[in-house]
């Protein structure tokens, strides 16, 4: 089987889009990816068996709707030329698209006429995301434009994949039927996030984010809450991984609270390598605010975390809340500073509530291991090209 994966994403720092493209790979078909490029990355290149063809730079920075948007539509229109070249030079067999945009998927509008079958991978929510990233309610026009073109993109699709429950219902009320969807978490690849043995143990203790850095991450709330413990554990440091819009704002209260040299805001990371950094932290944080998108979306980097035996502090948002309890995370109430810092203080000090989590955590991962939930992905593949019967996953989440 042929397959070509398009996501205005950087390959190698998205765990979902790398996760199926390798799996796929490792089964034996061909799989192409059409994707963003950084810095210096050459145009073309060949990783773990998947040929990656990277067609235009971003820096994640974009504070005004017009520059997102324009970045947004250039994309689209280069990946369908791009596409619809390669597919009338040698056909795919199916074309997987990643959503932020869901419109993306008219990038296979060709390929899709001649026969291939599309897929439409709903990471986020565009309405929501649009409102979280610039203000706007759910009754503005563009939301309602948004939720329309959501629902001509799930259209237009051979079948859609929501990316957790609470969405999946969402869509199911907007956009999908049962029939023509699926949930397929973001599950960890635990061919990179698994427990090391060079674990740091001792020293100064080490709090870490790794991710977008967005209003909605609350990354502002857990700095605040850094600044509240210095008396209390002046050794710690906290590091943060990642870019995005935020990220002068961020550094800007870093030193307002005059926090330099104990909050470190560091650059993304390839997946390979940051969960190398994760893996030699203390605490992971997450911090998200529990509004209508924050509070929705699935955070994969707790599951990253519990991989990799590193206990989690968690903001209880809706999703969170909703997947996971007080047995495998500890939880802290959303955008409270201050029970994040008491949270983390108590976490510091409490090496067996520490050791009581990664525990816990280790059994918890036994039903969101990768390799117990990939035939979920390999039999709807196998479905549409095929026409072999779908598998779903019945287990029922509380």
């Amino acid at each position: 089987m042929k397959v070509c994966m398009l996501a205005y994403t950087y390959y190698e720092r998205d765990n979902r889009v790398r996760r199926y493209a390798e799996t796929l790979v490792r089964r034996g078909d061909a799989v192409d990816v059409i994707s963003l490029k950084w810095g210096d990355q050459r145009d073309h290149d060949r990783i773990n068996g998947v040929r990656v063809f990277r067609i235009q730079s971003r820096e994640v920075n974009e504070k005004r709707k017009v520059s997102y948007f324009y970045r947004i539509m250039k994309f689209l229109v280069k990946s369908a030329v791009y596409l619809s070249r390669e597919h009338l030079r040698e056909p795919y067999d199916l074309i997987h698209v990643h959503s932020v945009p869901d419109f993306e998927v008219f990038a296979a509008l060709i390929p899709k006429l001649k026969g291939a079958k599309v897929i439409l991978d709903i990471h986020d929510l565009v309405p929501e995301l649009y409102c979280s990233k610039f203000g706007k309610d759910h009754s503005s026009l563009v939301y309602e434009i948004l939720a329309l073109l959501e629902r001509y993109s799930a259209s237009f699709a051979d079948h859609v994949i929501a990316s957790n429950h609470i969405w999946y219902e969402r869509l199911l009320d907007r956009s999908v039927t049962e029939n023509n969807s699926t949930v397929i978490l973001n599950y960890p690849d635990s061919s990179v996030f698994y427990r090391r043995t060079n674990h740091r143990d001792g020293g100064k203790p080490i709090m870490i984010y790794p991710g977008t850095l967005n209003w909605h991450q609350g990354l502002d709330v857990a700095i605040k809450s850094f600044g509240k413990i210095r008396e209390k554990v002046p050794e710690a440091e906290f590091h943060i991984y990642g870019d995005g819009p935020s990220k002068p704002a961020l550094a800007n209260l870093i030193r307002e609270l005059n926090l330099e040299g104990r909050v470190l805001l560091n650059g993304t990371q390839p997946l390979d390598k940051m969960a190398e950094i994760m893996s030699r932290a203390d605490i992971g944080i997450v911090p998200k605010r529990n509004n209508s998108f924050g509070g929705e979306a699935f955070s994969t980097k707790i599951l990253e975390f519990m991989s990799l035996g590193i206990p989690v502090i968690v903001s209880r948002t809706k999703i969170d809340n909703y997947y996971f309890n007080d047995y495998v995370v500890k939880f802290f109430r959303p955008e409270d500073e201050m029970d994040l810092a008491e949270k983390i203080v108590a976490l510091i000090k409490d090496r067996q509530e520490r050791e009581r989590l990664v525990v816990n955590a280790s059994r918890f991962l036994e039903d969101y291991a990768w390799e117990n939930k990939q035939h979920l992905y390999l039999d709807l593949v196998d479905r549409l090209v095929k026409g072999r019967p779908l598998a779903r996953d019945r287990k029922k989440y509380n």
